[in-house]
This record gives structure tokens, C-alpha cells and sequence, in this order.
């Protein structure tokens, strides 16, 4: 009788928990944010989001030497892990639908190998236990901030009001300086600087 290599075995299936989880994070991409639609102009999916928020986490992480950014990039990169299961579920849906992310991040944390990573990981964001949870939570509102202040400057005066709710909700220092520095730019500056010819040519 052929004898079973159950390590190679648990090796195969380890593999293909990862190869899963990888597809599934690709739903992040698909899935929209749903208070665009309420917003009524722009359009983003989860995984952009998420790949903003990543890099203002790296930035308020710079400004601060008592930070720990591996943590900091972590958070940022799992903290809307669950809606690849849930989707992303807006104040007004969350009336009306339980909403299980616990359960969803629990599930999706229990199917690889390096789960418990997540799951801690994600527990101590949800906590707000730490300096790095706080600096996450403010980055994940600064990307709705810039998002919105996007939209401000195509003239959807909706989104100023929108805005200010999101910068209320702000609680650390850097995090208020970075929101006021938002809303006083102009979101086309990156790219037509103000000793830009192409900005300063006159058209007739």
C-alpha cells in the first residue's frame, strides 16, 4: 500500500487556502462604495479605498517617530478585509441589515494559515487600542475626506456637508492638520502646479 505524505498534503492544502484568499481579496475590486450612490457623482470600489487609505496611513505614520508603520500598513491594507463577505454597507443600510463583520473577518482569518496575524491584527483596530488603531481610523476617514473634496471641486455642493461630518469625526492632532490641509487645495494642484504653463497659458 502507497503511504500518504500528510505533510506534503498539509503543505498542498495550506497552498491552496492562500491561492483562495487571494481571490477572494480580488472581490474588493468589484465591490462599490455604496454612499457614492447617495452622494449622487463619483464612483469608488473598496480596493481603491483601501490602496489610499494604505498610503495616508503611511504618511501620518511618518509624521509621528512613536509609531510602529509595519502595523500602521497592515491595518490599513486588512481594515475592510470583511467586505469582500459583506460588502460595504452604508449608515442607512446598516438600519436594516445585521451587519456580522466580526464573523466575516473571524471566518476569512480562520481560512490561512497566517490567520491569527489578521484576526489580531484586526482586533486591535476595532479595539482603538492603540496609537497606530487611532492613526488608521483617522486615515480611513481622510480618504472619504479626499474622496469627497474631489467631488466638491467638479461642483457637487453636497459633499461639502458631507465633508465637514467627516472631519468631526477625526480625533488625533496630525490627522485634523492633514483634513485642513485637504480642504484648502485644490485637487487639480498635483497636477497643474502654480508655476504650470499649461495652467497659466491664456486661450482665446
Amino acid at each position: 500500500m502507497k503511504k500518504v505524505n500528510n505533510k506534503k498534503k498539509s503543505v498542498s492544502n495550506s497552498n491552496k487556502s492562500i491561492a483562495n484568499f487571494l481571490f477572494e481579496v480580488g472581490m474588493l475590486a468589484k465591490t462599490p462604495r455604496s454612499g457614492f450612490h447617495f452622494l449622487g457623482t463619483g464612483e469608488q470600489s473598496v480596493a481603491e479605498h483601501v490602496t489610499r487609505t494604505t498610503f495616508i496611513g503611511y504618511a501620518m505614520a511618518q509624521m509621528d517617530s512613536d509609531i510602529d508603520v509595519l502595523k500602521v500598513l497592515k491595518m490599513c491594507l486588512l481594515h475592510d478585509i470583511s467586505e469582500t463577505r459583506i460588502s460595504d454597507l452604508n449608515h442607512i443600510h446598516q438600519k436594516y441589515v445585521e451587519r456580522k463583520e466580526h464573523s466575516a473577518v473571524k471566518d476569512i482569518s480562520d481560512s490561512v494559515p497566517f490567520g491569527k496575524d489578521m484576526f489580531d491584527t484586526l482586533e486591535e483596530y476595532e479595539k482603538r487600542a492603540s496609537k497606530e488603531a487611532m492613526l488608521v481610523k483617522d486615515a480611513d476617514t481622510l480618504e472619504w475626506i479626499l474622496a469627497l473634496k474631489e467631488q466638491i471641486d467638479t461642483g457637487n455642493s453636497r459633499a461639502i456637508e458631507w465633508a465637514q461630518i467627516g472631519i468631526d469625526r477625526l480625533k488625533t492632532p496630525n490627522g485634523k492638520l492633514i483634513a485642513d490641509a485637504i480642504m484648502n487645495t485644490n485637487s487639480n494642484d498635483w497636477w497643474f502646479p502654480k508655476d504650470s504653463v499649461i495652467r497659466n497659458k491664456k486661450y482665446i
